[in-house]
């Protein structure tokens, strides 16, 4: 496994566990305030995450740019940003975080879509 698609997969089982433990917690308190959080660290993180890994595992050379260094990056930043800032906004204190973070994962989205398209199909 390729370094960049190793660091995609452990981040995407951190957040998996994360997400895990934090539905099992609400499950048992019966408090789903933070069920947005859940739903993101699912998605966003374990999901998205262990689908970039994927790619770039499975295209090697992607991984070795310097664009996919800044798509993992972004990514993290976007999440690390966007799940305490969805807490906040379900907690009525702000929403300004959780938009940074959309934001900042829709740039890691978008960095991802140039990284794919610049290591498509080579034409004859």
């Amino acid at each position: 496994m390729n370094r960049l698609s190793f660091w995609f997969f452990i981040s995407a089982l951190v957040y998996l566990l994360l997400g895990v433990g934090l539905g099992i917690y609400m499950a048992g308190s019966k408090d789903f305030l933070f069920a947005p959080v859940h739903g993101h660290l699912n998605l966003v993180g374990w999901v998205s995450f262990a689908l970039y890994g994927l790619f770039y595992q499975a295209v090697p050379i992607a991984s070795r740019q310097r664009m996919a260094t800044v798509h993992f990056a972004l990514a993290s930043l976007g999440l690390w940003t966007m799940i305490p800032g969805i807490a906040l906004f379900e907690l009525g204190i702000t929403e300004a975080l959780a938009a940074i973070g959309a934001l900042l994962t829709l740039c890691a989205i978008l960095v991802f879509a140039a990284v794919v398209m610049r290591n498509g199909p080579k034409s004859a």
